[in-house]
């Protein structure tokens, strides 16, 4: 590894760091602004014991004072405080817990994702304007249209409920099939119609058609040049793929049933569990800020041409 590319590395480190300290700042202070607290739910409570709880969680001190406190555990401990609603449980436990089940949902989903699409994207780029082509492209075209709830509402109808040979919860493995599907459908739509689109320009550059006049065997031209050449595009949209599924998840975890992070979150945010909320954005803001850094290195190993400036 070179200077360049080490100072390249380091300099995007440091965004990532920079952008998770604005996430967090922007998510501490717009949730302490909006109207209401996490205590006014709570049944018949009186002043006094508002307070008193006010004060067990540290809410009471000036907001700055809170928002230090709260960096420097983070920073220190790693410790995103207790929840307010889950009572005894300190909210990094019950996102370890949770995390366990939404990470294997989203690891394989988009691995499905990536192979599926690239196979059929290359496949279509091979059949171009042939009848295989049209039919990728218009299921793909279709998934891309179709939000993730509503998919993952319609495949819970179909298998679920009027067909019965898949569960309607998430809670064992066999339970998993559907929102892992749900999940990887449009990524993987979205990936294939990009992998065509790639291969297509990259079977159409003059050092192809240098390598098919010489002879070369078009096994050797198609995964040895296109396939890898037309990557490039795909591994660009790798970070914000896993984005899309690690934020789609919360909802499709929800409609499933999945006992991952997904609940947790969509919980905190109707029970305004603060520490739960900030916990969970945190982790969210990380796995998606490493993954876009992940995808932006891996430019430089899949085409040694591209400068990291």
């Amino acid at each position: 590894m070179n200077t360049k590319t080490l100072l390249y590395i380091l300099k995007r480190i440091g965004l990532a760091l920079l952008t998770v300290w604005v996430v967090i700042t922007i998510t501490f202070f717009v949730m302490r602004a909006v109207p209401g607290g996490p205590f006014l739910g709570e049944k018949a409570i009186t002043k006094e014991a508002e307070a008193a709880l006010m004060a067990k969680y540290g809410m009471d001190k000036p907001l700055f004072q809170q928002y230090v406190t709260y960096l420097k555990d983070i920073v220190t401990k790693f410790d995103f405080g207790p929840s307010i609603k889950q009572r005894g449980r300190d909210v990094i436990d019950v996102i370890s817990e949770g995390l366990k089940t939404s990470a294997k949902l989203g690891v394989i989903a988009a691995g499905v994702a990536l192979v599926s699409g690239v196979v059929l994207g290359a496949f279509a780029a091979l059949q171009r304007n042939k009848l295989p082509d049209k039919i990728i492209m218009v299921i793909t075209t279709a998934f891309v249209s179709m939000p993730s709830f509503i998919m993952g509402t319609l495949l819970l109808l179909i298998f679920a409920l009027k067909l019965g040979i898949l569960p309607a919860n998430g809670e064992t493995a066999k339970g998993l099939l559907l929102p892992i599907i749900t999940l990887s459908l449009y990524p993987m739509a979205y990936i294939t119609r990009l992998t065509r689109s790639s291969m297509l320009d990259v079977l159409g550059q003059d050092y192809i058609r240098t390598a098919r006049a010489k002879g070369v065997a078009s096994s050797r031209i198609i995964f040895g040049h296109a396939l890898k050449n037309s990557l490039i595009p795909v591994i660009t949209y790798v970070g914000p793929m896993l984005a899309s599924i690690v934020t789609g998840s919360l909802v499709v975890e929800k409609i499933f049933a999945v006992p991952g992070i997904g609940g947790a979150f969509v919980s905190s945010i109707t029970n305004r569990d603060y520490p739960m909320i900030m916990g969970t954005t945190i982790v969210l803001a990380v796995l998606i800020v490493f993954m876009n850094l992940v995808s932006d290195i891996l430019y430089k190993v899949v085409d040694p041409r591209i400068n990291l400036e």
